[in-house]
């Protein structure tokens, strides 16, 4: 089963959510909400594995973020850090999911955890996956605009995207599949051949705040249980990893081996080792 859910976010801008499986039937007993929140370029269907099992026992719904999948895609809109953390605050709102728990990956995560500060009535618990607080500094935005220059666009057939981002991309230090397949979910058909379903300058707005600003204030305001994790060969340093546990007032720390920066589409089945001991000890009703 795989459900969409139209709603609105910030300034009325459509959204679209994804179930992609029937939560657990408890009669009357009301059923815990996850939300989780894609990465930049990300989509909801990134999600899909995660959310399948966790509907075992949970609401899990998958957002598209403003500017990614099938949510809005407006050429003047707002891709601040506000939006998109008032667009979460809408989506659980609108879905009924609060107190929920947030799982984030990198750009979401970055979300859950301002939502976190801002709303600890509609948050009950926090996953944070491979995303730092500390700010990435001007050359990584000017790396990112000669990055998306470099793409060979269009791409003739998705085996082109699936080769190129998972061999061919100087970004890729060895071979990839995984990454290969993360964009090629990502892409969509056009006349001439496959093109990106997201604007790369509304993706270079939209992380200038984390490349410019450090987030470890909002950080320190999360009040409810959070679990940091960071695959072993990632963009989270271990070091900074333990320092936002140490920050964070109720934070714990996973690792996953052998995963890069895509964690949870890396190592499905050691992601989900890492995480089910903290959904199952700190936020089982």
């Amino acid at each position: 089963m795989v459900r969409r859910i139209d709603m609105t976010g910030a300034g009325g801008l459509r959204l679209a959510a994804w179930e992609f499986a029937d939560p657990p039937k408890t009669g009357e007993e009301r059923v815990p909400g996850v939300l989780l929140l894609h990465g930049l370029m990300g989509r909801a269907s990134h999600w899909a594995s995660t959310a399948r099992w966790l509907s075992e026992r949970h609401r899990a719904v998958a957002l598209d973020q403003r500017g990614h999948g099938q949510s809005d895609k407006p050429p003047e809109g707002e891709y601040t850090r506000e939006a998109y953390v008032d667009d979460a605050e809408a989506a659980l709102a609108q879905l009924g999911l609060a107190p929920a728990v947030l799982i984030g990956h990198a750009m979401g995560a970055l979300t859950a955890w301002q939502l976190a500060a801002k709303r600890p009535d509609m948050v009950r618990g926090l996953i944070i996956c491979d995303m730092r607080a500390s700010p990435l500094g001007a050359a990584s935005q000017r790396e990112w605009e000669d990055w998306f220059k470099s793409w060979p666009l269009p791409f003739a057939t998705l085996a082109d995207v699936r080769k190129w981002f998972g061999e061919d991309d100087p970004w890729v230090e060895r071979p990839n599949p995984a990454r290969g397949e993360f964009y090629a979910e990502v892409m969509a058909e056009s006349e001439d051949g496959w093109r990106p379903v997201f604007e790369p300058g509304q993706m270079l707005k939209s992380r200038q705040t984390w490349v410019y600003d450090a987030h470890w204030e909002e950080l320190a305001q999360v009040r409810c249980p959070a679990l940091v994790v960071r695959g072993l060969d990632g963009e989270l340093g271990r070091a900074e990893a333990q320092e936002m546990v140490r920050v964070l007032p109720h934070g714990q720390y996973a690792e996953v081996a052998d995963a890069g920066h895509l964690v949870h589409y890396d190592q499905p089945e050691a992601w989900r080792a890492a995480i089910e001991p903290f959904l199952d000890g700190a936020l089982t009703p």
